[in-house]
């Protein structure tokens, strides 16, 4: 193949709407793609009549209607897209007629708003912006918290080799507070109440950017005409390695 022309493997799941560009990277390493029947290494470009397969089923080429959904994820639900090993996934919990995957992930315990489409290059974008978009969570702890434990969440945690960025926390009962992040790091709000000798007992995504969650647990609906402009809006400077560069992974809960 040239190296010259042709569009990198990864790209090419993501815009023919099959997965993301990082989980397609994931699919390479486990040497579940081929190209014309052969595994393709990291990087290699797909040609214009060029057979993609993933798991040996091929790939179509048909461009299908772009899909943008909110969803209500009930905890107990696993984002992931890998139903031949996860049986509690997303993907067949919601049953979706044409195949969508999420934009980023909540974790198995943790409830609330998320994305999925099968519009690769609008998950790049949200996940890659640098424009430091809040996520707002609803959180319940063990113990009664105080202000001294809402000031030290605001001003940033010490994990995962890093201080979390500043952010808005405000709290809303004797164990729950609202939180609003920035960043994404790895379990970053358990991490940052685990710090501070703290359980989370319940965590719920109530707003992604300017999308609130709006519907009962479990159903989803389509983002509007006018959620996606400003969302388009909103990541117009993303860039492509920004969550690489900061240890990103957008699993926040």
């Amino acid at each position: 193949m040239s190296e010259n022309k042709g569009i990198r493997i990864n790209k090419y799941l993501s815009e023919q709407g099959f997965c993301s560009r990082r989980a397609a990277d994931r699919l390479i390493e486990q040497q579940r793609v081929t190209i014309n029947g052969t595994v393709p290494e990291m990087g290699t470009k797909v040609q214009p009549n060029d057979n993609v397969a993933v798991d040996g089923e091929p790939i179509s080429k048909k461009k299908e209607k772009p899909v943008y959904i909110a969803f209500h994820k009930p905890t107990g639900i696993v984002c992931t897209t890998d139903t031949r090993v996860e049986p509690d996934n997303i993907i067949e919990y919601i049953n979706y007629p044409t195949r969508i995957f999420p934009i980023g992930r909540l974790d198995k315990m943790s409830e609330g708003l998320i994305f999925l489409t099968n519009d690769g290059d609008i998950v790049n974008k949200i996940l890659r912006s640098r424009n430091n978009h809040g996520k707002e969570y609803i959180v319940t702890v063990d113990h009664s918290i105080d202000d001294r434990f809402i000031s030290r969440m605001a001003s940033g945690i010490p994990i995962l080799d890093t201080v979390t960025k500043k952010c808005e926390v405000e709290q809303i009962g004797r164990k729950t507070f609202r939180i609003v992040l920035t960043q994404g790091l790895n379990r970053q709000i358990r991490r940052m109440c685990e710090y501070l000798n703290y359980r989370v007992t319940k965590l719920k995504r109530i707003r992604i950017m300017n999308v609130e969650l709006d519907i009962p647990k479990g159903t989803y609906r389509d983002l509007t005409k006018e959620e996606l402009d400003e969302i388009y809006r909103l990541t117009a400077e993303s860039t492509k390695t920004y969550h690489e560069e900061n240890n990103i992974t957008d699993q926040v809960d």
